[in-house]
């Protein structure tokens, strides 16, 4: 149900089962409803009535349709992006008309809605709303591009770049195996970089990509940086926007820890709650970061892209509790949509 566009994203449809969705849905039907009122109304009261009565029919038939967008909603966004669209007009004009037949005779000003002139109406606003959503995809989609442009590079920064490399020169004699997981992790995390950023990921992915990052930044930091994983309930089926974990990493390892002569802990904290994915970063505050104090811009560009894929239903939230610095993100929990193709196989060096 994709096609592409002048970003190299696809556009498709949107999921009908969000709540941001849904609330962008109901509001401008009702704002349509409102200026055709005010357009045949010759005065307040007359406005009034004709607004209260078409409402009465228009909530329940916006309702149930919503409500088979929803339900349909797998089976449409697998289908082409052109039948998609035709299989959603049919489903907004069909459940509207059937509602208006059978709640038609009850309207009590006298109006006749007849099944014909709302299925014709409920095509024109889906087809507005369909190009909206079309539109705001496109418009949102150039922070896809910047995510990978931002973090190819932060990975080429010479700090990471040439520590890690001089960390890997050492061990080669002393340390070879070691050595060769490094350039492994290296060649993961660049590889990661070069793959599409537009499609959900496993959350399992995204955690062995952070952890090779991680295991990179152990080697050339040592005992001042300690490492905490929280996974033992994670999902590792769920899909997430790729690149969303590992900036988080990053940033707890550049602002929190080398500042600091001692070094500290990061934390990583992964868990279902109901319908909800959980991931919750925290990181130990500099006292005085100096130069690494952040600007925000890799985690305005993650609430972009969480925006993007699901819209209301993603939360992101930043705050300093005391020393520690956190971030907490909900996701809702899907698994099985659209996966990206797995990484090839490393080779046995054994």
């Amino acid at each position: 149900m994709k096609k592409g566009n002048h970003n190299n994203r696809p556009v498709e449809l949107p999921n009908f089962c969000h709540l941001g969705v849904m609330l962008r849905i109901v509001v401008a039907v009702e704002a349509v409803l409102a200026a055709a009122g005010v357009a045949r109304a010759h005065d307040l009261a007359a406005f009034v009535d004709g607004f209260v009565d078409v409402s009465a029919l228009a909530q329940p038939a916006l309702l149930l349709t919503l409500l088979a967008l929803c339900g349909a909603g797998r089976w449409l966004r697998d289908l082409s992006y052109r039948t998609g669209v035709a299989a959603t007009l049919a489903l907004a004009a069909g459940v509207p008309a059937l509602t208006a037949a059978a709640m038609g005779p009850l309207l009590i000003t006298g109006q006749r809605l007849t099944p014909t002139g709302v299925a014709v109406f409920a095509c024109l606003v889906g087809a507005g709303l369909l190009g909206y959503f079309n539109l705001r995809a496109r418009a949102l989609s150039p922070a896809i591009t910047e995510a990978r442009l931002q973090a190819l590079q932060a990975r080429i920064r010479p700090h990471f770049l040439f520590n890690t490399l001089n960390a890997v020169l050492s061990l080669v004699r002393s340390d070879p195996r070691r050595a060769e997981r490094a350039l492994e992790n290296m060649a993961d995390l660049f590889r990661a970089l070069m793959n599409q950023a537009n499609q959900l990921v496993p959350l399992e992915d995204e955690v062995a990509l952070t952890r090779a990052y991680l295991e990179l930044e152990e080697l050339r930091m040592g005992d001042r940086l300690r490492i905490v994983w929280h996974d033992h309930k994670m999902p590792a089926d769920a899909l997430i926007p790729p690149l969303v974990i590992q900036p988080l990493a990053e940033n707890a390892v550049y602002h929190g820890i080398e500042p600091q002569a001692e070094g500290g802990e990061i934390s990583v904290n992964l868990y279902r709650s109901g319908d909800k994915v959980h991931i919750v970063v925290r990181n130990p505050v500099a006292a005085d970061p100096g130069h690494h104090k952040g600007n925000r811009i890799a985690l305005d560009n993650i609430r972009e892209r969480l925006l993007l894929h699901f819209d209301l239903d993603a939360q992101l939230k930043s705050e300093q509790l005391g020393a520690v610095y956190q971030v907490h993100i909900v996701i809702p929990y899907t698994s099985g949509r659209e996966r990206s193709p797995s990484p090839p196989a490393r080779p046995d060096r054994r």
